[in-house]
């Protein structure tokens, strides 16, 4: 198949479709309101009924005012059922985007039979065919969908610059907001007419439905990849362009409809970031908890055998004691004795398990650790002897050499534990 200009157009139509929704899609994601653009993607239907009934043309302004008023009203409604009917949020939302849409639903059939609109094309977009409509700008014909997607972006972008700040702490903190002498509730409907209007804007290129993923998607994506506003809002407009484009040509390869392939593409981007995340993915997770479950496993080893060698003066301890001592699954026993294997902390001779030199002195401070906090748990917040071994043992491995220091200071550098074992000098 050949590449065309319309195949062009059709790509950037659907960035700027895209990234126009996916900025203020961010703040909707951090003030935990992602819903609220699917309830204004439905909510506005009413307004852009009346504008059509009122006017009986499909003139631009006309759509964006019904919608930034039917929008700004969804939100406001939304808090109103919040604070007086004492429902939550989600709850105040659902009754007010329903109603709002069945109310829509009923205007677009009625206004369907005076004017020349089309039901579905607000539903499900049309993008394929958005380069077909062009207007002329001097010598130069642009898709009208460009035009109005374009001048959206550019005013969702000025609008963020200008009030990032106010964006920026209302989202976060309400509360610290308003004591900074921020209108939040300003800004909050402020930006439900961004949202408003930028969701008419992306109507007829991915449809009110559609328009829900780009809205959600690329900012939960940013979401999950960054925890800085900055990068946040600069990641969210790349996903977006990435929707684009893949999504276009995931369509064309198929030959299915475009809008919908963006969105299964805005899918597959947040599974992608979910899964392999580098901070919050589930799998990088996973192998932090598995790292930080394998460092305090190594710990319990060497602690453990530097107590027996205190009581044997032979410190060796047979393979599946260790494991049945810690109760450590073959799995974590591999990753535990092996890595300690490896650091040379322990060497195994025969079927025992035996510190080095360099195993003591790591153990050491471990054991020195726990007496220390035993001490301090026992002595200065006069916890009962019997609790405080479980409490030291969680305590001593996020202790790192400084505050051992000061435990030792703030109890007078003692020389035994309050069960009367020889707290371990300082490892040098």
């Amino acid at each position: 198949m050949t590449w065309s200009s319309l195949d062009s157009w059709i790509i950037v139509i659907g960035f700027l479709a895209a990234a126009a929704c996916s900025l203020p899609g961010c703040y909707l994601v951090l003030r935990r309101m992602s819903l609220m653009g699917d309830a204004i993607s439905h909510a506005v239907l009413p307004g852009l009924a009346i504008a059509f009934l009122l006017t009986s043309s499909r003139a631009s302004w006309p759509m964006f005012l019904g919608a930034v008023v039917t929008g700004v009203l969804t939100a406001v409604l939304t808090q109103g059922i919040q604070r007086l009917g004492r429902v939550e949020a989600t709850a105040a939302l659902g009754i007010v985007f329903t109603t709002l849409f069945a109310l829509g639903l009923i205007l677009l059939r009625l206004a369907a039979d005076k004017v020349d609109l089309d039901p579905d094309c607000v539903l499900y977009g049309a993008i394929e065919l958005t380069p077909l409509d062009v207007v002329s700008i001097g010598s130069i014909d642009l898709p009208r969908a460009a035009i109005v997607n374009g001048l959206m972006l550019v005013l969702n972008t000025l609008f963020i610059i200008i009030f990032y700040k106010e964006l920026k702490v209302s989202s976060f903190d309400p509360q610290l907001a308003t004591t900074l002498g921020i209108n939040a509730e300003l800004i909050h409907l402020m930006l439900m007419g961004m949202v408003a209007a930028t969701v008419v804007a992306a109507f007829e290129s991915v449809g009110s439905i559609l328009v829900i993923a780009m809205i959600v998607v690329p900012g939960a994506v940013g979401y999950l990849l960054t925890d800085r506003l900055g990068l946040m809002l600069i990641l969210s407009v790349v996903v977006a362009a990435g929707c684009a484009v893949l999504g276009y040509l995931g369509a064309r390869a198929a030959g299915t409809v475009t809008a919908g392939m963006m969105a299964v593409v805005a899918g597959g981007i947040f599974l992608l970031a979910l899964l392999a995340g580098p901070r919050y993915g589930i799998i990088s997770s996973a192998l932090t908890n598995l790292q930080l479950s394998v460092r305090i496993a190594q710990q319990d080893v060497l602690a453990m055998l530097y107590r027996v060698e205190e009581l044997t003066q032979r410190g060796a301890m047979a393979t599946g004691r260790v494991r049945e001592a810690l109760n450590l699954s073959p799995f974590m026993g591999y990753f535990t004795l092996g890595g300690l294997q490896r650091r040379g902390m322990v060497a195994q001779r025969g079927a025992e398990y035996w510190l080095t030199n360099l195993g003591r002195i790591e153990a050491r401070g471990m054991v020195r650790t726990h007496r220390l906090w035993e001490s301090y748990l026992a002595r200065v917040l006069k916890m009962p002897l019997d609790h405080v071994h479980l409490s030291a043992e969680r305590l001593e491995h996020a202790t790192d050499r400084d505050l051992q220091r000061r435990l030792s200071e703030r109890l007078g550098s003692p020389a035994t534990d309050p069960h009367g074992r020889k707290i371990p000098p300082e490892n040098l």
